[in-house]
């Protein structure tokens, strides 16, 4: 690992910090950035994660793709935590702090708009972050593309009723731009203009060239996670500031649910005898949430000063961290995996 990779936990907190303060030091110009967006989708931000995820799209090997479904375990474990467990536990978090163990500090109001945020995020599964979680364990590159396909696929028709159910209304308006731009601008552009790269790299005829680009290219990566953090946590700055414990309150559920979420997904891989290059990004995929399309179907549905935008807003600021954390677990148990447990498919 370089010196990014290596201490990326520590650039991660320094960029919090540094979005935070600029945040409240200059709010007009993350207000004017804020306002640079098409369908509730930021494209400052878009063109970051853009710059983040392309060079794990040059490593995508698409002759291999098609033997993914060979070996289908791992994607069923992604999509039964995906879809069948984790918006349940979610809601049910929900339900028993902001009900049960926080409702003498929080009105009834906010509690119904916290637990709607939380469902939110809880129905949305990671899109985007996936690809910097699988590189960093050294997941498969294939395995996460076709992983992160299947899901976006199955989000576009389940996204809404799922939703609707959890949160008990019958007419949330899911914004459809929001989601089939958000898919376009995070996984499609950056797939074909790695693929297109890939193919006239390896048409040259060096089979050193293309780890040589890739390799020149991964401190770009990272650069676009840090700018991407930046300014999420400099939009979101005055709200950190103004309401902490707040703040506190909406993380506690949100940790618990990450982690034993987690727990779940790892302890399955494991049963299953799961590789570990299929095992990380199976898990880390459910782990994390699609933070764009939480935080804009909340404010479309409760406001931009409301709980629900606030607590997907908590949600963006706990995973990066959260996520750095589970990827050091997942690197240091890959002796938990027995080497070549992929033939046991």
């Amino acid at each position: 690992m370089g010196l990014f990779e290596r201490y990326l936990s520590v650039w991660v907190g320094l960029c919090i910090l540094i979005g935070v303060l600029l945040g409240n030091v200059l709010p007009d110009a993350f207000q004017v950035i804020a306002g640079w967006e098409y369908a509730h989708v930021n494209l400052a931000v878009a063109v970051l994660i853009w710059v983040m995820i392309y060079p794990m799209m040059v490593q995508v090997d698409f002759s291999a793709v098609k033997d993914v479904g060979e070996k289908p375990k791992g994607l069923v474990l992604t999509l039964v935590v995906n879809w069948l467990i984790k918006p349940f536990t979610m809601a049910a978090l929900g339900w028993l702090f902001f009900r049960v163990i926080f409702a003498d500090w929080v009105d009834p109001q906010s509690a119904t708009e916290y637990i709607a945020g939380m469902i939110l995020l809880g129905v949305a599964p990671c899109t985007a972050m996936v690809f910097v979680w699988s590189q960093l364990t050294k997941g498969d590159p294939n395995y996460t593309l076709v992983q992160v396909s299947v899901n976006d696929i199955i989000m576009i028709f389940a996204f809404a009723p799922i939703a609707a159910l959890l949160l008990g209304v019958s007419n949330i308006a899911v914004p459809w731009e929001t989601l089939l731009l958000s898919v376009v601008l995070y996984v499609v552009l950056p797939l074909v203009a790695g693929v297109l790269t890939r193919r006239w790299l390896v048409a040259s005829g060096n089979t050193h060239q293309l780890d040589h680009f890739v390799g020149r290219l991964k401190p770009w990566s990272v650069i676009g996670l840090l700018g991407t953090v930046v300014l999420l946590f400099g939009f979101q700055a005055e709200k950190i500031i103004s309401q902490p414990v707040t703040i506190v309150l909406i993380a506690i559920p949100l940790l618990i649910q990450t982690y034993g979420i987690f727990a779940v997904a790892y302890g399955a891989a494991k049963v299953m005898q799961l590789p570990h290059n299929i095992a990380a990004p199976a898990c880390l995929i459910g782990t994390s949430n699609f933070f764009e399309l939480a935080v804009a179907v909340a404010i479309s549905l409760f406001g931009l000063n409301s709980g629900a935008a606030l607590a997907t807003v908590v949600g963006v600021l706990v995973e990066v961290p959260v996520m750095l954390s589970l990827v050091a677990v997942v690197n240091r148990t890959g002796g938990w995996f027995v080497a070549g447990a992929e033939d046991a498919e």
